[in-house]
This record gives C-alpha cells, sequence and structure tokens, in this order.
C-alpha cells in the first residue's frame, strides 16, 4: 500500500486488529462495531424505503381520485365562466387536462343509516382527462351519469355502511334548507345507485359519491360549477404550479393543489419519518461509538509501537492520525456494508417478505384489511445521501478522543516496563 506511513500503519492495525492476530478480545469488539454500524446503517435505508413505499402507494391511490390542483372562486360561488378560467389555466405548460367540478359536504341515508360524505358533480368525458378514476371508468359505471338521471356512484365502503347495491335508492341531504312558513326544513333528494368504486383509500371509499355534474348543481343550487379540476404534466410540481396559476389567474380564484388539500396527512408522515430517521440514527451513533472503546483498548495494546514511533521521530499528529486512520476504516468499512446490505434488501423486500410469509405460514400484508398485498419500498437518494455522511461522520468523531490519548503517550512511560 503506497502512501504516508500513517496510513499504511493505521491499515495495518485495522486488518490485524480484524484479524484477530495479536488480541483476540480487541478483535471481536472490532467487529461487533463494524457490524453494528452496518446493521443500524441497513435497518435505516431498509426502514425509510418502506415508508417511502407506502407514502407512494397512498399517494397514488389519492391521486386516482383528486385532481392535481382546484381553482375555485374566491367568494365562495359558482365559477362566472368555466371554460374560460380553464382556458386561461392550459397556457401554462405543466397543466395536461381541465374539467369542471361542483363539490358539496352532505349526508347521504338510506333506511335508519345516515352518512356523512362529500358528493361531487362531474362531466364523465372531462373527468377522465382528470383522475384516473373517471378515466377507468368512463365507458362503464359513470357512463350512467346522465344529466337528469339522478344517479349515483357510491364508494364502495360507502355502500357497504349505508347497506345498498346497485339498484337501490339512497336520500342526499343538501347542506342549507329551504326556509317556508313552518320554519327551515332540508332539500332531500333521492338518487339510484348505479354502480361503486373502490380505490384502496378508505377516505374516498367510504365518503365519496360521484353525480351528474348538472344534478349536483341543481341540488346545491350552485347554477354551474363551483370550480375547476387540472391535471398536471407532474403531481409533485402541484405546488410551484398552483402558486403561478394563482399569479396569473389573479385574485377573482382560490388556486389550492393537493398537498394543500390533503396536509394533515402529508405533515403526519414527515414528523413520523423524521422520528423514525432519529432514532434509528441513534442506533447507528451507538454503534459508531463503539469505536470508542475498541480505540482505547487499541492504544493501551499498541503503547510500546506507539513509544517506538515516537522515539524514530514520529509527532503527536503522525500518532494521532495513524489511529484515526484505523477508527475510520472500521467505519468506513461498516458503512459500505450497511449500505450495500440495505440497498439490496429495500430493491428485493417484497420477495424476502413473501419468502418469509411461506416459511412461516403467515400473512403479514392481507388485501383485505390493508388493500395492499405486497411490502412497497422505494429507496431515495434524499434519504441514502444523508445516512451515508451521518454514520461517516460520527465513525470519524468517535476517532478524536482515542486518538487524542494516543498522541500524548510518554515514550519513556511506554517502555519502562517492556
Amino acid at each position: 500500500m503506497n502512501g504516508p506511513y500513517e496510513w499504511q500503519i493505521g491499515w495495518r492495525y485495522t486488518r490485524a486488529g480484524r484479524a484477530g492476530r495479536r488480541n483476540g478480545f480487541i478483535s471481536f469488539i472490532s467487529g461487533v462495531s463494524v457490524l453494528g454500524i452496518a446493521l443500524g446503517v441497513a435497518a435505516l435505508i431498509i426502514v425509510l424505503s418502506v415508508m417511502n413505499g407506502f407514502q407512494k402507494e397512498v399517494r397514488d391511490r389519492m391521486l386516482s381520485v383528486i385532481a392535481h390542483v382546484q381553482i375555485f372562486d374566491a367568494g365562495g360561488n359558482a365559477l362566472p365562466d368555466w371554460q374560460a378560467t380553464a382556458a386561461a389555466a392550459r397556457k401554462n405548460p405543466a397543466v395536461r387536462a381541465a374539467a369542471p367540478f361542483v363539490s358539496a359536504q352532505t349526508l347521504i341515508g338510506r333506511g335508519d343509516e345516515l352518512r356523512g360524505a362529500v358528493v361531487r358533480g362531474i362531466v364523465p368525458a372531462e373527468e377522465a382527462g382528470v383522475t384516473d378514476l373517471a378515466k377507468q371508468l368512463r365507458d362503464t359505471t359513470l357512463a350512467g351519469l346522465v344529466p337528469g338521471s339522478w344517479n349515483v356512484v357510491l364508494g364502495a365502503e360507502l355502500a357497504r355502511l349505508l347497506g345498498v347495491h346497485v339498484g337501490d335508492k339512497v336520500t342526499i341531504a343538501a347542506p342549507g334548507g329551504e326556509t317556508t312558513p313552518a320554519g327551515v326544513i332540508p332539500r332531500l333528494k333521492q338518487f339510484t345507485v348505479i354502480g361503486t368504486f373502490e380505490v384502496g383509500h378508505y377516505e374516498y371509499d367510504s365518503g365519496l359519491a360521484l353525480v351528474a355534474l348538472d344534478d349536483a348543481a341543481k341540488l346545491f343550487r350552485t347554477g354551474g360549477p363551483s370550480g375547476v379540476q387540472l391535471r398536471l404534466a407532474d403531481a409533485n410540481e402541484a405546488g410551484q404550479v398552483g402558486a403561478e396559476l394563482a399569479q396569473a389567474l389573479g385574485p377573482s380564484v382560490l388556486v389550492r393543489d393537493w398537498t394543500q388539500t390533503n396536509r394533515n396527512w402529508f405533515d403526519a408522515v414527515v414528523v413520523e419519518k423524521k422520528m423514525m430517521f432519529i432514532i434509528l440514527t441513534l442506533i447507528v451513533a451507538v454503534a459508531a461509538f463503539n469505536l470508542v472503546a475498541t480505540l482505547v483498548m487499541t492504544v493501551t495494546d499498541k503503547r510500546a509501537d506507539i513509544a517506538i514511533l515516537r522515539t524514530l521521530g514520529a509527532s503527536p499528529r503522525s500518532i494521532m492520525a495513524i489511529f484515526i486512520v484505523q477508527g475510520a476504516a472500521a467505519g468506513v468499512i461498516g458503512t459500505l456494508a450497511g449500505l450495500g446490505l440495505g440497498l439490496l434488501v429495500s430493491f428485493n423486500i417484497d420477495a424476502i417478505v413473501s419468502f418469509i410469509e411461506r416459511l412461516l405460514g403467515v400473512v403479514f400484508l392481507p388485501a383485505s384489511v390493508y388493500l395492499i398485498s405486497r411490502m412497497p419500498s422505494e429507496p431515495l437518494a434524499s434519504d441514502i445521501v444523508p445516512i451515508t455522511l451521518i454514520s461517516l461522520a460520527l465513525s470519524f468523531l468517535a476517532t478524536l478522543y482515542p486518538s487524542w490519548r494516543a498522541s500524548r503517550t510518554n515514550p519513556a512511560e511506554a517502555l519502562r516496563y517492556e
């Protein structure tokens, strides 16, 4: 190995310690430190990758039902000219499609069962360009949403909770009511259930109903579409595109993107991910600081070698560099091993989980409960790079104190009893 002698000696100590030639106990502790770092890094990568996978799975199911961006009238009224608003929005190159809609919180009931839900009035042909759900059902279930038909398509869980099937009648109560001499009475309208949908997201499967836009406008007395839904080329740019549209369309409209309408869910995911990152980083930190014990014992074992090096002219800085190299090498080996193991498991976790399920005869993710039959995983460089850098930094920090103690060794004291 060519290079400064500090590097050569430090690397030699690392190899000797790992091979157990001089001291079996030091070799064992060193191996445990490296293994701890590797397992900590791997666990951090695997857990965050699985969390990313679940987040992507939920996000994709959510975006199959809702639009990327919604535009409302700032005063809460119907848009005076939704076609003009849609045309102005399409001037943004990121916008791919636009569709009108009417949406309101209502009560849906049948017999004694009464459930809160969002009723969305749509034009199936237009909606197909905005949401994946409408695209899949445009020519089948949604084809029956004809203006004046008073038909409704319910989420599968909502239909189950109400106990209704295709052909049954449900009653939808509009917000507000009619003012009569006898007082305010609710506006009620019966709809015929012509189908159900299931997207695998409980909030929408249990709380969304689709009707024809004209029927919704009559029931809720909006006088027309209450907003325009937009589909973008990239859903991840919804925040930026929404800000651009708000500036371009002026203060007469209110623009909201899908991250704003689901802020609570996203905030919860971000907090959970940060907490898991902190907790698992502490595991890496414990493993990394096991290097302190390894290096302290190594320095004690190598006191005679240190004294000889000092008498040959090695400076305290060189002695310190030798043990920094030894500890850093163990940290690098552990980090790279953990990185490889973590990526290997993350990219093959579905096959690994399936093998464990077959081996133990259990099912970790029953489709009837979780609506996801496989373990999702999505390793991201934005997670992996910080994990690697933090592990290397902690390993380096763990070497400083033992290396400093080694550099303070007095040659005369060290050789007195040799």
